[in-house]
């Protein structure tokens, strides 16, 4: 008896033991199995991808020992249809891809307009050397002024309060950069001239204008720069002064000019929007030897170019821990019908924003909105998103019109027509722009 018991207790033992390596088995197994759906995209959408082609951006490719670099003299050798390429960046690893909610109060972007002739303007436009003839509407005729007297009020808290010497000490040492079209340069001249004031006169100067400008303060070993880049990626149009092209070339892989000028820079702000919406672009990809193009519309060609510039902002911006921003579209009011049925102008003559909070004009294109966030969803929660669309889309009063100069003044007949001379897309200063510094003061 004593004997059959020690047989069947062994028998236990040994089941027992096998019990455990198939439980230690079964978790190792899972765990492998979890870490591979992780970090292998889905077999529904391999078997989607298996009839497109990836590039893999910001790849540095030489022929004869240097660079191919396109400028306005660059042609397309043949055009042909769009081959369906994408580009091959997929993202950080899920576990750091999902951004963070944040932990504000409130939204600060949303909220109304309050009129303040206390706190506002920040700064007077003739009291600012380096005040664009584009933007400087008083200068130029424009004697209802109301348009500088706006706060930005968000609903439930207050935008931190803009503060001169705390924005230096911020930038002491530091160089901020503005990266993207006219629209970006506006939001430079504005940090410019709010900050420039306690700066004494032979401590501060601007470069001449160039794809690259800066205004350097000496005393705090600080620049605040812009660099003319309207598409992100390097493309024909990145001269600064002569990019007015019948034919818009980019190559949609490859950041790597401009990345040059900007990889130095501590604290990054970007944008793109509003030359992806003037018709189709040809695709010159670097490893096609031919110089034909590709041709392409352009929400969709924004979209493999935002690819590549997230794919910079994984590899280098965000190990380095530099700051990256990214402002959403300025929107345009061409049309004053959409917030005023029945007219036939434009933001010609506004002077007070609009008040409907819904309001959303054509001059904002909600596929594009998506498009970004889709892509900056993918980068962890250090790239902030300045989400300036909705309470610019409220600011018809805020474009300079008639009111500027671009290389020359407008003529009579110019002035006399403002419904086809009328400048609804950029931005008067002090005005708007100034608000988006104080967002991004505020995420500092």
């Amino acid at each position: 008896m004593q004997q059959r018991w020690n047989r069947r207790k062994t028998h236990l033992h040994l089941l027992a033991l096998l019990f455990v390596f198939f439980m230690v088995f079964t978790i190792l197994h899972n765990e492998h199995s979890i870490q591979q759906i992780h970090e292998s995209p889905d077999p529904e959408s391999q078997r989607q991808d298996a009839s497109i082609s990836f590039v893999k951006p910001n790849v540095l490719i030489t022929r004869n020992g240097a660079s191919e670099i396109l400028d306005r003299f660059s042609k397309c050798n043949g055009t042909r249809d769009y081959s369906g390429r994408k580009i091959s960046w997929s993202g950080r690893k899920p576990e750091s891809s999902r951004r963070k909610v944040r932990s504000e109060r409130c939204d600060v972007f949303s909220g109304k307009w309050v009129f303040d002739n206390t706190s506002y303007p920040l700064y007077n436009e003739s009291e600012c050397p380096y005040m664009s003839d584009q933007l400087a509407c008083h200068k130029h005729g424009r004697i209802d002024l109301r348009y500088q007297y706006w706060r930005w009020q968000p609903h439930g808290c207050n935008l931190k309060r803009w503060n001169i010497a705390e924005m230096w000490e911020k930038l002491r040492g530091k160089r901020l950069m503005f990266v993207g079209d006219s629209l970006n340069r506006g939001q430079w001249i504005s940090m410019v001239c709010l900050l420039q004031s306690v700066i004494p006169a032979n401590k501060k100067s601007m470069s001449p204008n160039a794809p690259l400008t800066i205004f350097r303060a000496e005393e705090y070993n600080a620049t605040i720069e812009f660099l003319w880049a309207p598409l992100l990626v390097e493309s024909n149009s990145d001269d600064p002064v002569n990019h007015r092209l019948d034919e818009r070339i980019i190559r949609p892989d490859s950041v790597l000019k401009h990345s040059l000028a900007w990889e130095h820079a501590d604290i990054l702000v970007f944008n793109t929007y509003l030359w992806w919406r003037q018709g189709p672009v040809k695709l010159l990809w670097s490893a096609d030897e031919n110089g034909a193009c590709e041709e392409l519309d352009g929400r969709e060609a924004m979209e493999l170019v935002m690819t590549t510039w997230a794919d910079w902002v994984a590899s280098r911006a965000i190990p380095l821990k530099k700051r990256v921003f990214f402002v959403t579209m300025s929107p345009t009011h061409l049309w004053s019908q959409e917030w005023e049925p029945e007219s036939k102008g434009n933001c010609y003559n506004e002077k007070t924003p609009i008040e409907l909070e819904s309001y959303w004009g054509s001059g904002s294109d909600q596929p594009t909105m998506r498009i970004v966030e889709k892509v900056i969803d993918k980068l962890s929660s250090e790239v902030t998103v300045l989400n300036i669309t909705q309470l610019s889309e409220y600011r018809k009063d805020g474009h300079p019109s008639i009111y500027r100069k671009f290389w020359e003044e407008l003529s009579p007949q110019q002035l006399s027509n403002p419904a086809s001379y009328s400048d609804c897309i950029h931005w008067c200063l002090p005005g708007v722009p100034d608000v988006w510094n104080e967002l991004l003061f505020h995420f500092l």
